[in-house]
């Protein structure tokens, strides 16, 4: 009875809601690091205690840029839900958003989105571009559509792209990375940043039975066989059933 409390208690509460975060630096000088935080699989119905922790660690950091990787929402009905959660978050921070899979399923208003998105100085990119400067470096951020449930067009999202040092795709199924892979032609990226897995949600020895369709071989963490290098975070929410075991929620933070 004990291990089955234990386990229950690691499924229905530790793994969701200790939140596991993971710092890299992958900057190329160390001087002028940009410091980026993404957030993704939300799936956000209410705000709760956690995602008060989070905005609070996240001003803390005060990171130059917030990715918002897709599945934010699963429902129209959860934007303003999310709105109170992107309310504690300090609103001078750039953000940059993309959809996920859950917003087509969901059949989410993605106009309402965008501009409830906005009111938090973030930009929902859906096959974009932009290009910034940030600590007198420039910076490009490429946002695509979803794999699955959108229409993604990678080489729409690079028309008129500015030549910068610095090139960050935004992707929410990590599958999508073989496409890039080829369609990027001589464009040099620095990182793609997915979720979408959850990490597998569920795993046994670091073994997922299930994913999703749009994960292709790909689990969690860094991809650095081929390029361009990827990041899959295992993201905050859950989808299907409300668990975790093996799969702790995450969120990232890396220096550029």
């Amino acid at each position: 009875m004990a291990t089955i409390g234990l386990v229950l208690l690691d499924t229905l509460w530790f793994e969701k809601y200790v939140i596991d975060w993971n710092y890299f630096d992958i900057s190329k000088n160390k001087d002028n690091k940009i410091k980026i935080i993404q957030i993704t699989d939300l799936h956000f119905d209410k705000l709760r205690y956690f995602h008060k922790s989070i905005a609070k660690k996240i001003n803390k950091l005060n990171p130059d840029l917030i990715f918002i990787t897709g599945d934010s929402v699963n429902e129209t009905e959860h934007i303003n839900a999310l709105s109170t959660f992107l309310e504690l978050i300090n609103t001078s921070i750039p953000k940059y958003a993309i959809t996920g899979n859950w917003e087509y399923w969901g059949n989410v208003d993605l106009v309402k989105l965008k501009t409830m998105f906005s009111k938090h100085n973030c930009e929902l990119l859906i096959n974009e571009n932009r290009s910034l400067t940030i600590k007198n470096r420039e910076i490009s951020i490429i946002g695509i559509d979803d794999f699955v449930g959108g229409y993604p067009d990678f080489p729409k999202a690079i028309t008129n792209l500015k030549a910068t040092e610095t090139n960050i795709v935004l992707s929410h199924c990590p599958q999508h990375r073989d496409t890039i892979a080829v369609e990027q032609g001589g464009l040099y990226i620095d990182l793609v940043l997915s979720g979408h897995t959850h990490g597998g949600q569920i795993t046994l020895l670091g073994y997922a039975p299930i994913l999703p369709q749009g994960s292709g071989r790909y689990l969690k963490g860094w991809y650095t066989d081929t390029e361009p290098k990827m990041y899959i975070s295992k993201g905050i929410g859950t989808s299907a059933i409300p668990i975790r075991f093996g799969a702790r929620a995450e969120m990232v933070e890396i220096d550029l």
